[in-house]
């Protein structure tokens, strides 16, 4: 069960890093779109509010994650997360 849920785990962050570098793409392309001209704000204007929420609901699965495994590592005895598992975290945020 451990072996899978670190799997698991290993695939929920791969997921969520690729969903926000595609994410993060097209937002910028988005982004070129709209400086052509202020007008084109009115057509696109929630499709980039749908990419940002997308990027936020990343973040969210990030802290669900995090949270997930330091339940997890309670449960098995640890108090809390290791000074090597916050710079892993750490680090996986500062990449987003």
């Amino acid at each position: 069960m451990k072996k899978d849920l670190n799997s698991l785990i290993e695939q929920a962050l791969e997921n969520i890093n690729k969903d926000r570098q595609e994410t993060e793409i097209l937002l910028d392309n988005l982004k070129e779109y709209l400086n052509v001209s202020k007008e084109r704000y009115s057509d696109s204007g929630a499709t980039a509010a749908k990419f940002v929420e997308t990027l936020q609901r990343s973040n969210e699965q990030l802290v669900k994650l995090a949270t997930l495994v330091y339940k997890k590592d309670q449960s098995s005895g640890q108090t809390g997360l290791t000074d090597d598992d916050k710079n892993q975290l750490f680090d996986i945020l500062k990449e987003d």
